[in-house]
């Protein structure tokens, strides 16, 4: 089992993902906000920076502007040194909340304050004594090494205030850099991660529609194994269908064969038989006589009825007459028994015998159903042939109904559209409640009786 497998498998690697994500995404949060903590820190070191070299600065336009003006006595250059004054007070006010929370520094800055306040001091004497006309007492206060002394001292603590600037500046220097490091290295991380889970995500893809492929493949095949068994056993019932509807009317054939033969036989003989006995039961009683011509009634009934049962069994019109003159005599038949009025429109057609009686059998049925079920006024009966078919169509006006439910003529249309499909045909149904019923049939056309 390799490692994708078992990383696949187990139900830790999806928290550990999002557990992952989550501390990169708080790295990266936590390295930005730092950094950017730190690049302010930065830029006021450098403000401190610049102030510190402007209180140095300051101090030496001030000394400069203090000199001028006593050897010039001009007042014009006491304007440096008022405006070096300014920039003295801004450094320190910048300076003083900025080391005020660093022990180590603020002592530097309050001795830096005191030189600087002396140094300012002084300058302000010597104008003030030359202001005075004391210029002696100020020149010698100029010339005196205290000032340079105390110069020297400011210059001093400037340049070690400006170390730790220096080095706070490396450090934070220092630290934006493991910052950026850690951020890389997360970055890099996680965007191996991110190959990773795609890598795995597209195997995974690749595995399930190869998959999803096999499947349908097996479905494919099962469904096309399932369509071949129902073909199987459609043509194996169309063929069963055929069987037992030749049986039947091979059997109907020999009853009324039999019936013909045999019965027809006794019957005739019976009335024959009747018809000699009559002459000699001249002088006999009435009864006698009425009740022989009872029997013989009874007889030609029973006879009629042989022949009724004969031709519902084995139609002879229809070997006899043909297709279109039995429809006729089965409509007409139908229409004077019923009441219901018959529209045919039957033309002459080629069939093999096995169609037509396909086709009696069926119009037979239709007319048996719309007698029980349909309650019609009309029917419209019609038989053309189109294009080498034989089109059959039986149609009424009655209740109708819908073909999506289960009629209660459905096993007798099932046997139709059966016997239809055996013959190779097709059956149509077309109904609607309170719209009547319609059912088209169409057969090939017997190429042999065309011949």
């Amino acid at each position: 089992m390799d490692v994708f497998t078992v990383v696949k498998r187990s139900p830790f690697v999806f928290p550990l993902a999002c557990i992952a994500a989550a501390a990169m995404l708080f790295i990266s949060e936590g390295s930005y906000w730092q950094s950017a903590g730190t690049l302010g820190e930065l830029a006021t070191m450098g403000t401190a920076r610049v102030n510190i070299q402007g209180l140095a600065q300051g101090i030496l336009d001030a000394e400069s502007g203090q000199r001028g003006y006593l050897l010039t006595n001009r007042k014009e250059y006491l304007q440096p040194y008022d405006s070096a004054l300014r920039k003295i007070n801004e450094s320190f006010t910048f300076l003083d909340p900025y080391y005020g929370k660093r022990s180590e520094s603020k002592e530097l800055l309050d001795k830096l304050h005191a030189l600087t306040q002396a140094k300012l001091s002084e300058l302000a004497e010597t104008i003030r004594l030359h202001d005075e006309g004391k210029n002696e007492a100020a020149t010698e206060l100029v010339l005196s090494d205290i000032g340079k002394e105390k110069m020297e001292a400011i210059r001093a603590l400037g340049a070690q205030l400006l170390a730790q600037e220096t080095f706070n500046v490396a450090e934070s220097r220092s630290y934006i850099n493991q910052t950026l490091m850690v951020s890389r290295i997360g970055v890099a991380a996680l965007t191996a991660i991110s190959l990773l889970a795609l890598f795995m995500y597209l195997r995974q893809s690749a595995a399930l529609q190869r998959h999803q492929l096999e499947l349908k493949r097996t479905v494919q095949a099962e469904r096309d194994r399932l369509e071949h068994e129902v073909a199987q056993r459609t043509l194996q019932l169309t063929e069963l269908t055929h069987h037992l509807q030749t049986a039947r009317e091979d059997e109907r054939n020999r009853l009324a064969r039999n019936l013909h033969d045999e019965l027809g036989a006794l019957l005739t003989s019976a009335k024959l038989d009747a018809a000699r006995i009559k002459p000699r039961l001249i002088g006999t009683p009435p009864e006698a006589l009425e009740r022989l011509d009872h029997l013989v009634g009874t007889l030609n009934s029973s006879i009629a009825l042989g022949r009724r049962i004969i031709e519902d069994l084995r139609p002879s019109t229809l070997s006899n007459l043909g297709l279109v003159p039995t429809l006729e005599i089965l409509a007409r038949e139908y229409g004077e028994r019923s009441g219901v009025k018959v529209h045919c429109a039957l033309a002459p057609v080629q069939l093999e015998a096995t169609s037509e009686l396909v086709i009696y059998r069926l119009v037979q049925e239709a007319i048996t159903n719309i007698t029980k079920y349909a309650g019609a006024s009309h029917v419209w009966l019609s038989l053309a042939a189109h294009g080498g078919h034989v089109d059959v169509s039986v149609r009424d006006d009655g209740v109708g109904f819908n073909p999506s439910t289960k009629p209660p003529s459905a096993y007798g249309l099932m046997g139709m559209r059966f016997r239809v499909e055996s013959e190779g045909g097709t059956l149509t149904l077309v109904s609607a409640p309170g719209q009547g019923t319609l059912i088209q049939v169409r057969l090939p056309e017997s190429t042999l009786s065309m011949a």
